[in-house]
């Protein structure tokens, strides 16, 4: 394989350094562009020992398939930056339109077959992929991996739910008391004028509540319901940050007249398609402490299913 260093969104606010992954072939190749989870992610996707986007990217070339990664607009973005934004950064400044850009730059390059460019989103990237491809996106099929139609502030009250749940019953009346507070902030999100939610936060001073609200202004389904894009729709068995009952199963119900959807669960991987440490989210850390490698099996199927 090849690997070239890259400029997402060059000459604009927030050019971004990003890998282009090549195969071994002269012939114009499919490629994916990576879209991250939720957090500053770098390039590789790193969380502490961990590198998926790396590891797909090394895994599709082999495959002759190409990929772009980059890092995250988050990642880059110093807090004066955030702050000027006055609390209206929503989901488009942070990844689809990055994401778009990526695209671009296939479909301009002639090494790339501009017909078979997908998109795969991972955890958060998973979530919006339907969102990017309606926005404009264009591509050939959409990869959700570890992905939720829930919003997602549905998915964090589960969150700390199952924290609250995992902790020592000393801990628990204060993590609920914490949690209570979290939850009321979510009260009434989408009655709330936009200007109050561009000014309140929800986790730490420069997160404010207009992110969720935009991300959740139009759900999943109605994106999906309205999409004929062929889709692979893929979790590990052990993802504690998503659920088989209400994501992966969900999928299923929404997609079940869908005429192109495949999924693929997997026995004993994680939020990362790495096999299971831990298992459990009081123990994240740990989780994603021990280097790994993305399961080859995952890669193979998605590697088929492109060029199937």
């Amino acid at each position: 394989m090849k690997q070239e260093n890259i400029t997402i969104g060059q000459g604009t606010d927030f050019p971004l350094n990003g890998m282009l992954t090549l195969p071994d072939t002269t012939a114009p190749c499919p490629a994916v562009v990576l879209v991250h989870g939720s957090g500053a992610s770098d390039m590789d996707s790193k969380v502490y020992n961990v590198r998926p986007f790396k590891n797909l990217a090394e895994g599709l070339a082999a495959r002759g398939i190409a990929s772009i990664r980059h890092d995250k607009r988050t990642f880059v973005m110093n807090k004066q930056q955030v702050t000027a934004f006055n609390g209206k950064l929503t989901i488009w400044h942070e990844s689809i339109e990055d994401a778009l850009l990526a695209a671009d730059l296939l479909r301009a390059d002639p090494r790339i077959d501009s017909s078979k460019i997908f998109l795969a989103g991972l955890s958060l990237g998973g979530h919006i992929a339907p969102r990017i491809q309606a926005e404009g996106g264009n591509f050939a099929g959409l990869i959700l991996m570890a992905g939720t139609p829930r919003r997602l502030e549905d998915v964090m009250k589960a969150q700390a739910a199952e924290q609250v749940a995992q902790l020592p019953r000393i801990l628990k009346g204060i993590a609920k008391k914490q949690t209570a507070k979290f939850h009321a902030k979510l009260d009434g999100l989408y009655d709330m004028p936009d200007e109050e939610a561009q000014r309140t936060p929800f986790l730490g001073k420069h997160n404010m509540l207009y992110y969720l609200k935009d991300l959740g202004r139009v759900t999943v389904e109605k994106y999906l319901r309205d999409s004929t894009t062929p889709l692979l729709v893929m979790q590990g068995d052990s993802d504690f940050h998503v659920s088989v009952e209400h994501d992966f199963n969900e999928y299923k119900r929404i997609l079940a007249n869908h005429p192109n959807a495949t999924f693929k669960l997997y026995e004993s991987l994680n939020h990362v398609f790495m096999p299971v440490v831990h298992g459990k989210i009081t123990k994240a850390k740990q989780e994603y402490s021990k280097p790994q490698q993305v399961a080859q099996q995952v890669i193979d199927d998605i590697a088929n299913w492109i060029l199937a």
